[in-house]
């Protein structure tokens, strides 16, 4: 089947039907790993989970990349295809409904994933910075901004890019790269409201909607 890659694609609108599905995507795209092992992590029955992972498989965003027997049983073992890219044409097109469905089901693991990394110390490094930053903008500075991030993020790619190729050749051309660290990365670009306010009105709604909302990871 042929991959998705681009959220516009029916059958990735199909795959947000539900937030449990998100989650997974989310947990198969860091490493692979079996309903049994996601059914745990999710607090949810093997059945459920089982279903949702094939579901996945079914629509090409998923792959299944290992079987291994465990207690008399054939484990699987999938891991999540390339991330669909977000053009924002197609985000701004996408269902309210489906567009709140992945935000909440991202803002979740993004702050699970978090503070897991910090608990074991992964904002040791003097190098680790976090940031939380309120700007006021118009619209020509919004687009500036965006058009900034997404300079930076195609950057931070060809930065992995060329620490993947070190990776590679570790052991035999080394050259002073060091060995793999597992690195986070988070950035959001949004419309901001103040933390006191009320929550927005349809008219609130309508003009987010037309905001370019990016959220990476």
């Amino acid at each position: 089947m042929k991959p998705i890659t681009d959220i516009d694609d029916p059958r990735y609108v199909k795959a947000l039907a539900h937030p449990l599905r998100i989650r997974i995507l989310a947990m198969l795209a860091d490493r692979s790993a079996s309903p049994v092992q996601l059914s745990a992590q999710l607090d949810a029955t093997l059945g459920t989970v089982a279903y949702h992972v094939r579901t996945l498989h079914s629509l090409g965003l998923v792959e299944l990349v290992d079987t291994r027997q465990r207690r008399g049983a054939t484990e699987h073992y999938y891991r999540a295809r390339e991330h669909p890219r977000f053009p924002d044409d197609a985000w701004a097109g996408l269902a309210p409904v489906a567009k709140q469905r992945m935000l909440s089901a991202m803002l979740q693991q993004i702050g699970q994933y978090v503070t897991a990394s910090a608990a074991a110390g992964g904002f040791d490094r003097a190098e680790a910075h976090m940031t939380r930053r309120s700007l006021q903008l118009d619209d020509r500075g919004f687009e500036e901004l965006a058009s900034a991030t997404r300079r930076w993020l195609d950057e931070a790619e060809e930065i992995g890019a060329a620490a993947a190729e070190r990776l590679s050749h570790s052991g035999k051309n080394n050259d002073g790269g060091g060995p793999p660290v597992d690195t986070g990365l988070v950035v959001m670009l949004f419309e901001g409201r103040p933390a006191d306010s009320a929550p927005p009105g349809a008219e609130g709604d309508r003009r987010l909607s037309r905001r370019t909302a990016a959220v990476r990871d």
